[in-house]
């Protein structure tokens, strides 16, 4: 081979492997963005968690009650693990220490209109946004602090739309809905197994998973099934979270 052509050999080899690493290089910077702008979640609207970190948001609805409400905290308390209780106002009365005690215990507070009857809450906006205002106002009395967190009997989904949204922003109430059932409202009666099993279904974005579970009298299971729900999150990585004020709406998504 002559020196002409083995310098151009020489050329062409050095200017592929430059080709190579630059367009290397692109496609890397490509991926970094795609995966720093990709949505946080499709079907919530999530005012943004941090996409590489993964949290996990366990909440009650429908306590206070006696029993179940304690021994959900016992779980909690020996788990090391933060809940969010969202609370119905008429069942406050005579269950103030329980109250006390989710607070004292570092879990949170939410709000689960006064009522829960749903003929009444969802006659209108005034009469929604009154229910939760007089929730906020009994828990307050107990414990010195007036939660603005708030989740819809049944969902947000076909009940809040923009006007609505506006209405309970101008009060500084913020919505959390779900993205995780495991339907023991619906069957308080579903085994253990089942309820852990339906634990592990996340709709949306995976890296936040806001748990739908309840208090009431008959949700025994639910308190068998709870270490085990956490012991599953907690092994893919997941942060437990009670939700406060500061933590991103969540909401089902409204066409208006």
């Amino acid at each position: 081979m002559t020196l002409r052509k083995t310098s151009i050999l020489i050329i062409f080899s050095i200017s592929m492997i430059c080709f190579l690493l630059s367009s290397n290089l692109h496609f890397n910077n490509m991926q970094k963005h795609t995966q720093a702008f990709m949505p946080l979640n499709t079907s919530l609207k999530d005012a943004g968690e941090i996409k590489a970190s993964k949290f996990a948001y366990l909440t009650f609805d429908d306590g206070p009650t006696y029993i179940i409400t304690n021994a959900l905290l016992d779980v909690l308390k020996k788990e090391n693990v933060k809940a969010t209780f969202f609370v119905v106002g008429k069942e406050i009365q005579g269950k103030e220490s329980i109250l006390k005690r989710i607070y004292d215990e570092g879990h949170g507070i939410g709000l689960h209109t006064y009522s829960h009857n749903f003929k009444k809450i969802y006659r209108s906006t005034e009469a929604f946004i009154g229910e939760m205002a007089r929730t906020s106002n009994k828990i307050e009395e107990v414990i010195g602090y007036a939660p603005k967190i708030i989740r819809f009997p049944g969902g947000s989904s076909k009940r809040l739309n923009a006007f609505t949204l506006d209405d309970l922003h101008k009060n500084n109430f913020k919505v959390y809905d779900w993205n995780v059932n495991i339907c023991d409202g619906i069957n308080p009666n579903l085994s253990i197994s089942e309820l852990t099993k339906n634990a592990q279904v996340i709709k949306g974005n995976k890296n936040v998973a806001i748990i739908l579970m309840h208090c009431n009298f008959n949700n025994k299971n639910t308190v068998k099934a709870l270490p085990g729900i956490i012991r599953y999150y907690l092994d893919l990585g997941y942060e437990f979270k009670a939700i406060t004020e500061d933590t991103p709406e969540y909401y089902y998504r409204f066409r208006n």
